[in-house]
């Protein structure tokens, strides 16, 4: 795995793939509105315009030498809060950026994956399989990844690996601009992101023919889910 697409690369989880390509000698490109780390390749994108991501997918990859090995889509955000309080842009926002974007990144990408057998992972969420109040942009969203990534597994199986990673809570800057109710408590045990990093870097290494199409991965002592 050499050449990576990373959405969402300059922090939390994204910010953790980076890291581990780089540990695996893998040449990350990360796509975001802020700069990742130092010495990291990157396209500036707001993820919210989709037509935009498409055009920022396209450009890393003629930055890596027309070549692609790899796409994760680790972009997400959330705010919180009844249907009824969310001002629909924001909704909008959550949903663009979280399952749109995601398409959009992956459509792009395709010819080059395609080309070199490659893989994508893409990240859901453990409220993609069981919902929770006060959430209803975020699980639309992440349900609906799910959804579009076993339906592209069966698109382009013998084409292109694709795998569908769910995480529990992790110990990343996402809870921080929450009120406090939504935010997790003194007592949580939260996942470190280098673990679904590692995860994530596991499924992309599979070789020609053998594919993880789904992973769960939180902390241990987070419930089970269906």
């Amino acid at each position: 795995m050499d050449t990576v697409i990373v959405t969402g690369g300059s922090s939390g989880l994204g910010a953790a793939v980076v890291d581990a390509v780089v540990k695996a000698g893998g040449r990350p490109y990360v796509i975001d509105r802020q700069p990742p780390r130092e010495g990291i390749d990157w396209v500036e994108c707001d993820l919210a315009d989709t037509r935009a991501a498409e055009a920022a997918t396209r450009t890393a990859i003629e930055r890596a030498g027309g070549t692609l090995d790899g796409v994760v889509t680790a972009a997400g955000m959330d705010v919180p809060g009844a249907l009824a309080d969310i001002p629909g842009e924001t909704w909008d926002r959550i949903v663009t950026i979280d399952l749109l974007s995601t398409a959009a990144v992956i459509r792009a990408a395709l010819p080059a994956l395609k080309q070199s057998h490659g893989g994508v992972v893409t990240i859901s969420s453990t409220l993609g399989i069981k919902a929770v109040g006060d959430a209803t942009a975020y699980c639309a969203a992440k349900f609906g990844v799910v959804g579009f990534t076993r339906s592209l597994a069966a698109e382009l199986a013998g084409q292109v690996n694709v795998t569908l990673v769910v995480p529990g809570g992790m110990r990343t800057k996402f809870f921080d601009d929450r009120a406090d109710q939504y935010k997790p408590g003194p007592d949580a045990i939260l996942n470190d992101p280098a673990n679904v990093a590692a995860a994530i870097m596991f499924a992309l290494a599979q070789p020609t023919g053998c594919a993880v199409r789904e992973l769960v991965i939180a902390a241990e002592t987070e419930p089970s889910y269906p």
